[in-house]
């Protein structure tokens, strides 16, 4: 037989979904295990959101959109992005896709022609380097340190800028550690941006989820010729619990949303119209649940905190955002726990899955060795038993 794409073969599997697939089997065959490697909102859709979706079936609103999205949808995106960051945006500029996965993809095909380098900032999420890869581009890795809170600084982008950065793509709030860039970073990057003439893909899924009072600014929101380069990408999984309905959306020029939607229009069509309309409900709708669940979710991370830089050999700092713990296992490499030499992350993810049935995410998938991603989108009751597993454990 003809060999298969070299492009697919040389894609990785989701680390976080490979870990959850695991946890989900040992479930099945009886094991008490407890799973903080998926990162879902552990809270059921508001009523109202809901409500919307099974009207839309009941109203026969059941058959196929514009590959973009249904207008209402692209209006009531908009018109958040105006109520939250004062941009202005035509629901033309809004492109409606299967998450806000899917859109970061259909940005990447638009933005790169082969050999286009795009830089990623690491910690990163998992798919972003494999995405640039399968849309032929090369990811160009930023390393980034705890002492420096996981942040990229101007000079090193700037560094890693050559003739072939077509784009860089900025999580914030960032999936895996949690921290949020303040309004002077994001001017400062910007400012390299320009200079090098770089698309921004601004992947802002998590902007509503911050502590402490912080507050969150939007890329595009730096002035009109970044806004003009860059491409937000949001959507209504984490806010608003709807991982499942599988509804992102992204903003940017006319141009490039053009595009998006020609591509989506080739590939996948439009999402599931039941869950556009139930994202319309979100998005335009009350809002009260949201901040409730972001209360919910600043609470378990103070107790997440606090407990774990109290168990001696692991560590973190505190998250600024979204909804995970970085935890530095830096101590603990060389050691032998349970019969098993703990030589790197991966390693004590899956001694810890096997001898303490708890399910976490190694970092390695994310661009830094001896790190552990724990979630805190799950109950304070599993977070506390998890962490007493974990005591346990490394006891």
């Amino acid at each position: 037989m003809k060999e298969l794409s070299r492009i697919a073969l040389k894609v990785n599997p989701s680390t976080t979904l490979a870990i959850d697939s695991i946890a989900k089997q040992m479930k099945a065959d009886g094991m008490d295990v407890i799973g903080f490697g998926t990162g879902e909102p552990d809270f059921m859709t508001p009523d109202n959101i809901s409500e919307a979706g099974i009207a839309a079936i009941r109203e026969g609103k059941t058959k196929y959109t514009p590959a973009a999205g249904i207008i209402p949808l692209r209006k009531a995106a908009a018109a958040r992005l105006k109520a939250d960051f004062g941009l202005d945006y035509d629901y033309t500029q809004i492109v409606v896709a299967s998450g806000a996965k899917h859109n970061v993809y259909a940005a990447l095909e638009v933005l790169l022609n082969p050999g286009d380098e795009v830089i990623v900032p690491a910690p990163y999420w998992v798919s972003y380097c494999e995405m640039v890869s399968m849309c032929g581009g090369v990811p160009v890795v930023i390393e980034t340190s705890e002492a420096a809170g996981f942040k990229m600084t101007p000079a090193q982008l700037d560094a890693a800028v050559t003739p072939r950065t077509k784009a860089l793509i900025l999580n914030n709030p960032s999936n895996p550690t949690g921290m949020v860039y303040t309004a002077s970073e994001l001017r400062a990057l910007a400012g390299v941006c320009m200079k090098h003439d770089l698309y921004v893909i601004a992947d802002e899924i998590y902007y509503k989820l911050l502590y402490d009072g912080r507050p969150f600014t939007s890329f595009a929101s730096l002035g009109e010729e970044i806004k003009e380069r860059t491409i937000i990408v949001n959507g209504v999984s984490k806010s608003y619990a709807m991982t499942g309905w599988r509804i992102g959306y992204a903003a940017a020029n006319k141009q490039i949303a053009k595009l998006m939607a020609n591509y989506l229009s080739h590939s996948t069509g439009g999402p599931s119209t039941i869950s556009q309309w139930a994202a319309v409900e979100a998005l335009s709708g009350q809002q009260d649940t949201v901040e409730e669940m972001r209360k919910v979710f600043e609470e378990r991370r103070n107790y997440f905190v606090k407990r774990l830089n109290s168990i001696p050999g692991v560590s973190c700092i505190t998250p600024e955002g979204a909804f995970y713990i970085m935890m530095n296992i830096e101590k603990l490499i060389g050691r032998t726990i349970g019969g098993v030499k703990i030589t790197d992350d991966d390693v004590f993810a899956e001694a810890f899955l096997k001898q303490g049935l708890v399910a976490v995410v190694p970092c390695s998938g994310f661009g830094m060795k001896n790190f552990i991603r724990w979630t805190y989108a799950t109950s304070l009751e599993n977070i506390k038993e998890g962490l007493d597993r974990l005591e346990k454990f490394l006891a």
